[in-house]
């Protein structure tokens, strides 16, 4: 083995010295499963929590995938109380699928995750991925799959859970060799998950391949998008977001499909971006001079007067299934993924569709700077004397969009804890 990082303390403390806020302030999550990588990296995270008078928070999620997953968690929770971390269990509950397995837990333990994490005031997410990780996913990729290289500092893939949460994987040039051995010399026992040996599933397969191979070199992780000028030009609308046609024009081919496709998916308030081949269809279509209407991942683009809109209409939203939402007083929820409310009393939320002759006059005004084909999308609350926008006075609760925020961490505009916000 090449590199056995002697001083993986030292390494793992530049990384989250650069990232994360060195006072003391919100807690730090971590995420434990008990294997050999989360298992350093939640205890090298309490050594710099410690010297930085962070209070750290370990999550381990319970899949329920394996009779032995309650030892697991139980042992999780002891690393937790020996390094006088708190601890939470998270279970994943409900059906679980018979195919799709991998994918459907890995979105339910990010949700979880990110739910947690949100509950208890942490911003940031540490995560255990190492060199081999990249270097599977790599593998993964040549075999047809479109499985993404794990990013140092990342926006958390789930959604609306994860919105204003980020994930940092320090270990990202670590082997998981060298990490087992800077346990092992520490006299640490770790859990092996005997589903990573499965051959049922890509990633077990990709691993087994890569023991194979012997000691390939290893990709270099895959660096954040850097936030552009690009990002930085669009604008938040009330209907979604908006930018000038012709700075999108002079921005390179990278920069123009990272920032149109992270603003169909913001718009859009989902979590599946754009394919590729649509999203080089409408850069292509935007970039010229004709006027555009088009449908993408659930967003609306349209192009006209020197200006790119993205929005959601009654339509898309229809066909997403997009639901109502019912808060109590005092709750706060999002509404199809692209609206955080907070609620003064019982409301509840949908869209203006088919409401818009019983708008009331304290609504009327803002709703005639929408462009007509967004209108329907837009979300409403009845009450006695009317229909209101949702946010307007008189409406009983108050708007946060989503969406702009949600681009500028998907284009690498946040660039460490200091840049959330929330």
């Amino acid at each position: 083995m090449r590199d056995l990082t002697p001083d993986l303390a030292g390494q793992v403390g530049q990384r989250l010295d650069a990232r994360l806020d060195a006072g003391p302030g919100a807690p730090l999550a971590v995420a434990l499963s008990g294997g050999g990588d989360s298992l350093a990296l939640t205890l090298l995270a309490a050594e710099w929590a410690r010297r930085r008078d962070r209070p750290l928070l370990v999550l381990t999620v319970d899949h329920g995938l394996n009779p032995a997953s309650v030892a697991w968690t139980r042992a999780c929770a002891d690393t937790a109380g020996r390094i006088g971390a708190q601890f939470q269990a998270l279970q994943w509950r409900g059906p679980h699928p018979s195919s799709g397995l991998p994918a459907a837990a890995r979105r339910a333990r990010h949700a979880l995750l990110a739910e947690a994490a949100r509950t208890a005031g942490a911003r940031v997410i540490l995560m255990g991925h190492t060199a081999d990780d990249v270097a599977e996913a790599a593998r993964m990729r040549r075999s047809g799959s479109t499985t993404p290289s794990p990013r140092e500092w990342s926006p958390s893939p789930a959604w609306p859970e994860g919105r204003g949460i980020f994930l940092l994987r320090p270990l990202l040039e670590t082997r998981r060799e060298a990490l087992r051995a800077w346990l092992a010399a520490r006299g640490e026992t770790w859990i092996d998950d005997p589903a990573n040996a499965d051959p049922r599933f890509a990633r077990s397969r990709a691993r087994a391949g890569l023991a194979m191979a012997g000691d390939p070199d290893t990709p270099h992780p895959e660096p954040a998008g850097e936030g552009g000028l690009l990002a930085a030009q669009v604008r938040q609308t009330d209907f979604g977001l908006a930018l000038d046609r012709a700075a999108f024009r002079r921005a390179d081919l990278p920069e123009a499909l990272r920032v149109a496709g992270a603003a169909c998916l913001s718009v859009a308030g989902t979590s599946r971006p754009p394919r590729a081949a649509a999203l080089r269809a409408l850069r292509d279509q935007l970039t010229g001079d004709s006027a555009v209407q088009a449908s993408l991942a659930g967003a609306e683009v349209l192009a006209r007067d020197g200006q790119i809109l993205w929005g959601r209409t009654a339509g898309e939203m229809a066909r997403s299934g997009a639901r109502d939402l019912v808060l109590a007083a005092g709750e706060t929820g999002v509404f199809d993924g692209r609206f955080e409310v907070d609620a003064d009393g019982p409301v509840t939320v949908t869209r203006l569709a088919g409401r818009i002759a019983r708008l009331a006059s304290t609504s009327r005004a803002r709703l005639a700077a929408v462009p007509p084909a967004f209108r329907g999308g837009l979300p409403a609350v009845e009450r006695r004397d009317g229909v209101h926008l949702a946010g307007a006075p008189g409406s009983g609760v108050r708007l946060r969009p989503l969406a702009l925020g949600r681009l500028a961490a998907a284009c690498g505009a946040v660039r460490s804890e200091s840049g959330l916000t929330g």
